[in-house]
């Protein structure tokens, strides 16, 4: 996951938005180009402050994301 901030920047340290990224990219899985100095966190963070996530994001990565238990193994 990377941060995309609010108008002000990095600086003002208000995530706007969550987004899902591949690696150590800047580009969202839903194409999004964030900063590069954003604060990134693994996707296992993806289900705290759910109204701070990419809704496109969130259904691109859940349809790539194991989830039942039987995908797991």
């Amino acid at each position: 996951m990377r941060a995309e901030y609010g108008p002000a920047g990095v600086a003002s340290g208000e995530v706007r938005t969550w987004h899902i990224v591949r690696g150590d990219t800047t580009v969202a899985m839903c194409g999004r180009e964030l900063d590069p100095g954003a604060e990134t966190r693994d996707a296992s963070h993806w289900t705290e402050h759910p109204d701070l996530h990419c809704h496109s994001c969130g259904a691109l990565f859940l349809r790539e994301a194991p989830y039942l238990p039987s995908e797991h193994e």
